[in-house]
């Protein structure tokens, strides 16, 4: 599961984070070794419910690291980028 530490005023709008299916699964599966699969998590990712949060809080914080709604930090780096341009 992922765990963050929030403020009073991020409990709102960060509960999606309490419905989403990773909270339910291996956190090994969302944040793999260098060169890892990230194929299972990002399975578990395509039928969860609050993917497209769990996208935007990644792409608003800069996630570097894991899976965070269904893509890796390489796949959201170049989203930013193609948003960007």
């Amino acid at each position: 599961m992922r765990e963050l530490f929030l403020l009073d005023g991020d409990a709102e709008e960060l509960g999606w984070q309490e419905r989403a299916l990773c909270a339910q699964t291996d956190p090994e599966a969302f944040f793999p070794e260098k060169g890892g699969s990230t194929r299972e998590a990002k399975k578990v990712c395509l039928t969860c419910d609050v993917r497209d949060d769990c996208l935007e809080y990644a792409l608003m914080n800069d996630e570097r690291f894991g899976i965070w709604g269904g893509l890796s930090e390489r796949e959201r780096r170049k989203l930013k980028k193609h948003a960007v341009v």
